[in-house]
């Protein structure tokens, strides 16, 4: 009997591989993206990110054989135990990794590229009620979304975009980019690397706190402008 599939379509490859091969690949990346694994057994009987990816990959593979039924009673099932509803229409690709995970939310045209990293709270919404469109977006290989982010409609996020916890996007980014903010903007560009190799979330910047302080520091400069000037005025 061959082995079920995982089906997705983005960056450079082009689904469908083999199951056990995208779910290797998902295990794998827990171990190099989180610091608390400590033991493969522990991560088998401990972690709800892996256990929905499991049951993701499952159900994925009934619903793109027409079994649409059995497909939703498995994600329904994944939802209850873990907290994480993935709609088993959605397409990920390998190294998938949710951290934590309650929350989670991923709509049915989502379609997600290689070594991509969720956090707790993240949505992958749609917009519109048309059937047979595509509504949710596309999220290319190696991403890293921050807690609470909400990335919404039929939009692509690029190669190696971080999205800031809480960011709300609801336009596409371009590659290499970090967002923040509601609604989502772009405050870094070209970042070196991939983001999931470093999870530095406090280097996130905030551009309305540098607009402050760059507001502060020209009121600051006036200040000391109009002091001298009025020194020199009361001078003999």
């Amino acid at each position: 009997m061959n082995q079920p599939e995982t089906h997705y379509s983005i960056g450079n490859r082009k689904g469908p591989i083999p199951f056990w091969s995208s779910l290797a690949r998902d295990f794998k990346a827990i171990f190099d993206r989180d610091p608390a694994s400590r033991s493969r057994l522990e991560v088998l009987l401990t972690y709800p990110g892996f256990h929905a990816i499991f049951l993701h990959r499952m159900a994925h593979s009934l619903y793109s054989n027409g079994l649409k039924l059995p497909a939703r009673l498995i994600s329904s099932f994944s939802r209850f135990l873990t907290g994480i509803e993935i709609h088993p229409g959605a397409r990920i690709g390998p190294g998938f990794f949710i951290d934590h995970g309650m929350g989670v939310v991923i709509g049915e045209t989502t379609e997600i590229g290689e070594d991509v990293t969720l956090f707790q709270g993240v949505s992958l919404g749609g917009n519109g009620k048309d059937r047979g469109q595509k509504r949710h977006p596309t999220l290319g290989n190696h991403v890293l979304v921050g807690a609470g982010a909400k990335i919404l409609g039929n939009i692509r996020i690029g190669e190696g975009v971080r999205v800031g916890s809480n960011a709300v996007v609801l336009q596409s980014i371009p590659a290499h980019c970090t967002v923040v903010g509601i609604p989502g903007r772009v405050v870094r560009t070209k970042e070196q690397g991939y983001p999931e190799t470093f999870l530095n979330h406090q280097d996130m910047p905030d551009p309305f706190l540098e607009r402050i302080e760059s507001l502060e520091k020209i009121i600051s400069d006036l200040r000391e402008e109009l002091d001298s000037a009025r020194n020199s005025r009361l001078k003999p």
